[in-house]
This record gives C-alpha cells, structure tokens and sequence, in this order.
C-alpha cells in the first residue's frame, strides 16, 4: 500500500505540474540566479547493519561556501532523489544556493538518502522494499541508522557538526513523519523538523502522535508542517485530520509550530512552492538555540509536576563511578530513601549512599551483588541479596544480617507491620510473587495469569500492591488484605508503548496524590489513581532506566538510575515515605 501511497505521489508531482505553475509557482529562490556560487553534489550507495542487508542511494550536497576547519551544519532528506533533483518541485539544491549565499541560512550540508531495499536472492523473486519499515516506524531505528551508519559516513568527508541546533530533517509523506520521529526520539541530535504532507496515520502507528505530544514533556524542537485538504483518505486514516491533530497538539504543548495548509492532494506542489520560506522559518535566529517550550495550558498535567526551573542532574557516575557498574542491573532495580531523604543504590557488590547534597558515600562494602532495597518503618535496610539468595537486613550501625535465607528476589516492598512483599525471577519458582511475614510466615501471591512481574510496590496507604511487567503495558493493580494475602486483581495501569506491546516498565514509585511513576521505554510515566498516564517525563538521557525514588529533605527530589548512572531532578510533586502510611484524596474521575 505505501509504495502506491508513493506512486500517487510522484503521479501527482507530474500531473500536477502545470497547475502548479500557475497555483503554486516556483519563486525565485528555485530557480539559479546568476552570480550565486553553487554547490557540488556527489553519488553513492550504503549497505546497512541496522536494516540488515537493505542497500540505498544517496547524495551529498556540499555548498560553494563550506571550509573544512568550521563545522558545517547538517540537514538530512528522506526520498533524497525526489528532493535532490533540480528540475523537480523541491529543488533542494538550488534552494540552498539562493538561501546561503543570501545569508538566510547557515552553511549546511544536505545528504539526500533513498529508503533502502534488500535486493532479490534470483531473478524470479521480489526484493523487499524498506521504505515503510523505515519512515513510519515509531522506534528509534532509523535515528540510529542516521546516527551510527550515514552521518558517520559523511563526516569521514566532511566537518559536520554534532549540535543538535545544528541540525535539521526533512521529508514528505512517510518520509515527514519519519522525519518528527527522528527528532522526537534523540532531540538530543536533531532540533528542527520539516514534514510535507506528513503520513501522521495510522500505517504503523503514527496516529498516537497527538496523545504522546500532549502527554510528553516537551523536547527542544521546531516543527514546519504542510498538508492540503485534498489529501489522502484511506484505510490508515485521513492525512488532512492527521495534520491538523498534529498542529493543535503542538500548540498545546507549547512547541514553535509553523502549519501551512493548502487545498492540493498528496503531492509537493504547494511544498515546492513554499520550501525557501520553511527553510527561512525553520532557520530563523540561527545560531540561537531552539527553547524547550513551556507548557501553559491550565489544566495541563505536565505544569502540576516539572519544576521549569530545575532539570536533571547527575548525581553519580562517569568518571566517579557507576551504578551496578559490575554486572547489568536487573531491569527493576530498586532505590530506597530513608526517613532524611537520603537515596541507596547499589553499585557492583556495594551499596552506595547519596544525600541531599549530593554527597555520595558507601553504605556497606561486599554487599553479596544487592538488587531491591527498600526502607521499612524499623529504619532497617532491607536489600534482594544475590550471594548468597536472601533478603538481608542493615541496621543503623550498619550491621548485615539475613532476614530471609533461601530467598531469591528481584525487587521489594516492606509493609507497615514488617513484612516483604518481592517478586521472584522466573527460574526460581513457579510463583512470581511472594510473601514473608516479620516471623518468618511464607506465603505464595498468585499474580494475574500470564504475567512476569519483576517490579514490586505499595500504594501510599499500602491498601494496593503494584507489578510491573517489562514485557507488557499494563501494570497491575491488587488489593491488600491481612497477613500479606492479596485479592482482585486487575490489569490497572494501561501504560503509552510504541510499536509493540512491551513498556519496558520497571522501577516505580508513589507521590503523596497517589499517582504512580513508572520507568518505562518512553521515559517516566505519570499515571494518575484512575490508571491513566496523564505525562510522560523526559528520561535524563537515551539509556534505559531502572530504579525510581522520591527523595531529599522535602521529598521532591526524583531520583533515577540510568545507564550506569544516577540522577535526580526537583519535581512540584511530593513523595511519601513507604512506612509513613497515608490516605491520598479522593481523584477526579
């Protein structure tokens, strides 16, 4: 369907041609003005790792003013032949020539890349054609294709540089949502985006756009959206629609957003036309940064949690250390705060102690490869100690003695009476949840069925028991009764994924309004007492994160393990402590 979709397309471009002469004419800036130096482009081919075995063209547009010793900016094309031709609608080249030499924009290398195809074994087979696995996927592949195989490549040729303000991305169709999608999952590489008639549907997913952007916190990006109202319609939804959702949920969120409509189908004749404009816009104050936006809308959930004036700050890692730096940390890996706010974490075979002021101390050497932690209201240190299998205990002298012999857990949680609620690895045993009493009571928890759980926690009243599944999307909800019996059970938590049904959810943690903050693979998400993920926080960098806690003096400090590293980020929101049982209010429903 996308390679007709594309044929359409290119259709429309030719049909279109003289209507778009006199509708949609092609203004100077297109077309070679004498006097300007032009560019010099060069051809090649790439054979991707990443879209394993897939082989594309592409081009490198390198301007007249370009010097090796100052980094050029960068600006990438998806369906690069379409943009790079000059006797096309988008003219790219020329473009850039006019706009360059006019000082209307920065000097930027263009690389034109062709959506890749994996070529047929023999002669009576069919290749395979990449290009919808490559554009309108919503992963972080084809950022990682760019970032890893093709500006590396080009780099070896060119002094490009490595800002994020410095670079931009384009496309049409399912190139233009690909194009959002690269930005929007490293905005730590790409800050402006270029999107004609942007294919923001559902080919594979991309219609959950609006309801992640209104939900996320807001990245560094600068967005230009095109569309026409004669736009596709078709089993994957209606482009014109799709736009518009687009651009009302980015001026929702706060984003410097830029959409022109026009009344033309899915084609680049209105695109064509108003390409040296959008670039203008697109570059506009250059080199000045492109601002994280702020949120203003009352009611916005996103401006009741994120504290504008604090980001996230690394607390502990890099040169000084890192978190489980020995061993991969298991993916719910725990933080625990006691009663001054002061985080525990384990790293390698120890555990490690930072307080608000970010000193970082250890805790206990030789701590037998420690995985859940947990406070209880005895001002015990309870930690998953992987050697021997146990649930080990730390006293104020810090003193360790086994709590739980023969134990082999993953996460916990310690209840209000001095008992452990932890989850088991698979292999252990045939239950994944378990149960011991302060006396040394054992008791099996049957979890939903089908469920791995490896994330263990308790609501702020502990009336609730929470697991998480990396492998799924829902966390589950149960009900606490006496002697550590569970009841009613209820997949709760419908967590945001992309793509696949696995979240990635690990680490969790409560605030004092009882919404639940789970690490997941698209950030932190906020799920309100209802169960419904209200925001999505920022992850303070691209590495999957683990362990979650409010912590500090006032407890409104979010602290985060990630990538070997643990930091921390002043929230509005408050947390409680695990012992210090309260009742949240009442939630709007």
């Amino acid at each position: 369907m996308k390679r007709t979709v594309l044929l359409l397309c290119l259709l429309g471009l030719a049909a279109g041609t003289l209507r778009a002469a006199d509708e949609y004419p092609l203004g100077p800036d297109s077309q070679r003005q004498p006097g300007v130096p032009q560019g010099a482009i060069t051809h090649d081919t790439w054979t991707s790792r990443i879209f394993p075995g897939s082989v594309r063209d592409y081009w490198v547009y390198v301007p007249a003013q370009y010097t090796p010793d100052k980094p050029a900016c960068v600006m990438v094309f998806q369906d690069g032949e379409m943009f790079m031709k000059e006797d096309g609608r988008a003219r790219v080249p020329i473009v850039f020539d006019n706009l360059i030499a006019k000082h209307e924009m920065p000097v930027t290398i263009a690389v034109f890349i062709n959506p890749g195809v994996l070529k047929a074994a023999s002669p009576d087979q069919q290749a395979r054609f990449n290009r919808s696995f490559e554009y309108d996927a919503l992963g972080d592949r084809y950022a990682r294709f760019l970032l890893e195989e093709m500006l590396p490549a080009v780099a070896r040729r060119y002094n490009l540089s490595a800002r994020p303000d410095d670079r931009a991305i384009a496309g049409l169709s399912s190139g233009g949502i690909c194009a959002f999608t690269v930005a929007w999952n490293r905005p730590d590489a790409f800050h402006r985006v270029l999107s004609f008639i942007g294919s923001f549907a559902d080919l594979r997913g991309g219609d959950i756009y609006p309801a992640l952007i209104r939900k996320t916190e807001p990245k560094p990006l600068r967005v230009f959206l095109q569309d026409g109202d004669h736009d596709l319609n078709l089993f994957a939804g209606d482009w014109w629609l799709a736009n518009q959702s687009m651009e009302s949920a980015l001026q929702y969120a706060g984003y410097e957003v830029k959409f022109v409509t026009g009344d033309k189908n899915h084609d680049m004749e209105q695109g064509g036309a108003i390409l040296p404009d959008a670039l203008r816009w697109l570059w506009r104050d250059y080199p000045q940064p492109v601002a994280k936006p702020a949120p203003d809308q009352s009611g916005d959930q996103r401006v009741a949690i994120l504290d504008p004036a604090h980001e996230w700050e690394l607390v502990f890692g890099g040169a000084g250390g890192s978190v489980g730096s020995a061993q991969p940390a298991p993916s719910a890996a725990s933080l625990a705060v006691d009663a001054r706010g002061d985080v525990f974490f384990s790293e390698a075979d120890r555990i490690m102690e930072a307080d608000a002021a970010g000193k970082v101390s250890t805790f206990q050497q030789n701590a037998g490869a420690p995985r859940g932690l947990a406070f209880g209201a005895d001002g015990q240190l309870y930690a998953c100690d992987g050697k021997p299998h146990s649930i080990a205990s730390y006293g104020p002298n810090r003193e360790k003695r086994v709590w739980a012999a023969g134990v082999d857990c993953q996460d916990l949680a310690v209840t209000k009476d001095g008992g452990i609620y932890f989850t088991a690895p698979s292999a252990s045993h045939d239950s994944r949840v378990r149960y011991v009493s302060s006396d040394g009571t054992r008791r099996d928890l049957p979890p939903e069925a089908g469920t791995m759980p490896e994330g263990i926690r308790l609501s702020p009243d502990q009336a609730l028991l929470y697991l998480s599944d990396p492998a799924r999307r829902w966390i589950t909800s149960a009900q606490v009764l006496e002697h550590g019996a569970v009841t009613n059970t209820e997949p709760f938590y419908r967590l945001e994924t992309i793509e696949e049904s696995a979240s990635g959810a690990a680490g969790m943690t409560v605030d004092s309004l009882g919404y639940l903050y789970v690490t997941t693979h698209l950030g932190i998400q906020v799920c309100d007492q209802p169960g419904r993920v209200v925001a999505i926080l920022n992850p303070p960098g691209p590495d999957p994160m683990s362990g979650i806690a409010f912590g500090g003096p006032d407890l409104q400090d979010l602290y985060v393990a990630a990538g070997g590293k643990l930091f921390k980020r002043h929230l509005l929101r408050k947390g409680v402590q695990p012992w210090a049982v309260q009742k949240p209010p009442v939630p709007r429903l």
